[in-house]
């Protein structure tokens, strides 16, 4: 029986894990569209805690910043290159180009999520250094 309900257990936490990865990407791909308050009203917790120092941590702050810059760069490019996801935790990794003459910039996304809903947000972004000693670059 204890093994019956382990592969139960297992079987669960690889579906939550799934569910939550699928939350994030669309959360992020629809948000870096022009549809962070559309975004937020459907996965946004009602405890939902940004961790950026440029914006204020509720939901509505991050929304707005997100849509200003969708609008402020309608040619904006946006890339998941990566995802890792355990349970609650999802990272994404990947890259935006905000106009087409623009360096992209590397961008890790990490969400806590529980019951379909996003709980927490960190975003982390590194630019492109010029004459950088690593040949590999960002990406």
């Amino acid at each position: 029986m204890t093994g019956a309900m382990t592969a139960t257990s297992s079987q669960m936490l690889a579906e939550e894990t799934e569910t939550n990865r699928r939350i994030a990407i669309d959360f992020m791909k629809e948000a870096a569209a022009g549809r962070a308050r559309e975004m937020m009203r459907e996965y946004a917790a009602p405890d939902f805690v940004h961790h950026n120092p440029y914006f204020a941590s509720d939901a509505e702050s991050l929304a707005a910043a997100m849509d200003e810059n969708h609008r402020d760069n309608p040619r904006k490019r946006f890339e998941i290159l990566r995802t890792v996801a355990e349970g609650p935790m999802v990272v994404l990794h990947g890259r935006v180009q905000h106009k087409p003459e623009d360096e992209p910039i590397a961008l890790v996304h990490i969400f806590r999520i529980e019951d379909g809903r996003i709980h927490e947000l960190w975003d982390l972004d590194q630019e492109p250094q010029p004459n950088s000693p690593n040949e590999k670059g960002l990406f």
